[in-house]
């Protein structure tokens, strides 16, 4: 049962950070950049957006590790930010526009299941409906937190650096440079765990459940 949680688990992470790729592709077109458009990568398909380590690697050593989380990201799609629209604050929308897509897609789930269960007398509940619901909200909550840490290649490092003074651009150029191995360490040794607790509080508060 648990390598069957394990592998929904997996499922629903993939098609989640696929849909977090496309929302950066679909916002930078929206802003007048088409490279995601004119490479393929504004599609459903996993096979266009998988990477090696993030979607493959990666989450394998967890699982294998014993690790109760799952992470991982997709294929970064590509952008070309001189043909935003917007140059002050096309890039930092960019950026968001992943995180906030699993946050939107954990609301909508979590408000499903609060209304299931408030409205549970009134309809059939399809049976395990509200675990695949509760997979979903976690996994996205998990996802886009994960995603705002400011270490590259993350999102959150891309909004760090529109905000960071011109001064400090040793900062960037180190993290851009060592960002993967600072990203390796701060999950080996305990940033999913601190995740992990901040991701149960918001699933509960989204779904009214302790996780």
């Amino acid at each position: 049962m648990d390598f069957i949680i394990t592998i929904f688990s997996f499922i629903v992470l993939i098609f989640s950070v696929i849909i977090h790729e496309l929302a950066h592709g679909y916002v930078a077109y929206s802003l007048g950049d088409p490279t995601a458009k004119h490479q393929g990568r504004l599609t459903l398909n996993p096979l266009k957006h998988l990477d090696p380590f993030g979607s493959v690697i990666l989450p394998l050593f967890l699982f294998i590790s014993g690790s109760p989380i799952l992470v991982g990201w997709a294929k970064p799609v590509p952008i070309n930010p001189y043909n935003f629209r917007d140059q002050k604050w096309g890039t930092l929308k960019v950026s968001i526009s992943g995180p906030l897509t699993n946050i939107s897609l954990a609301i909508f789930f979590g408000l499903l299941i609060r209304c299931i269960n408030y409205f549970s007398g009134l309809f059939v509940v399809v049976p395990g409906m509200l675990i695949i619901f509760s997979f979903i909200v976690h996994i996205n909550i998990l996802l886009a937190i994960f995603n705002l840490v400011p270490i590259p290649p993350l999102d959150g490092s891309w909004v760090l650096f529109k905000f960071l003074p011109s001064r400090l651009e040793k900062v960037k150029v180190f993290l851009n440079q060592y960002g993967i191995f600072i990203l390796i360490f701060f999950i080996v040794f305990g940033g999913l765990q601190v995740l992990g607790i901040i991701t149960d509080n918001l699933f509960a508060l989204v779904t009214g459940y302790i996780s």
